[in-house]
């Protein structure tokens, strides 16, 4: 790895007891690792435990809550680009993401993301679509392909790895491929004129 590699934080999106997403994205982070071209941060959810209820604009919170919201902050703004990995519940993702991407503004401006989804007969394809609709409005973009596995527990062995590695690994260079492009060029351009919303 090298200091230009772009950084890119795998978001584990669930935070539900007995959840599977850490499988999946322990995975897609090897996959990204294997990739070459980026520093890898995976950033699992239930270690960065916010509130629902939030201060209110410059308002005081609680200090512990500071504390969270800061470490994570911190390993957002040093992203260059997110791939969440996400779960379907009752046809959208988690209340735990929204509420994350909800107490962050700046740190995902003009920045890529990448959506893995998990679920059963959907794959968790309409929590992957309705990030889709949430991403721009936090001045972030998309990528356009994406991963999604159905019946997830099936498709993983108990080594951790998709039982077809090939198409599955496949899915997800093209998809980092397309991360990298999008991280790359951008960072360039923030570099250059820093983005205002």
């Amino acid at each position: 790895m090298t200091a230009s590699q772009p950084r890119l934080a795998v978001i584990v999106g669930s935070v539900r007891e007995g959840r599977f997403g850490p499988t999946i994205a322990s995975w897609f982070a090897e996959r990204a690792t294997e990739h070459g071209r980026f520093q890898v941060d995976v950033v699992d959810l239930v270690e960065h435990p916010l509130p629902l209820a939030m201060p209110a604009w410059g308002g005081d919170s609680d200090p512990d809550v500071d504390r969270v919201h800061k470490e994570l902050g911190a390993r957002l703004t040093d992203a260059d680009a997110f791939v969440v990995v996400t779960p379907e519940y009752n046809h959208s993702f988690p209340a735990a993401l929204k509420n994350v991407i909800d107490w962050y503004r700046e740190e995902w401006f003009a920045k890529p993301v990448g959506l893995v989804s998990y679920g059963g007969q959907s794959g968790g394809i309409r929590a992957a679509e309705q990030l889709r609709q949430v991403f721009p409005e936090m001045h972030a973009l998309t990528v356009r392909d994406a991963l999604s596995f159905h019946n997830a527990w099936d498709v993983f062995g108990a080594d951790g790895r998709p039982k077809d590695a090939e198409s599955a690994a496949t899915a997800a260079k093209n998809m980092l491929g397309q991360l990298e492009w999008w991280a790359t060029t951008l960072g360039e351009a923030r570099e250059k004129r820093p983005y205002g919303a």
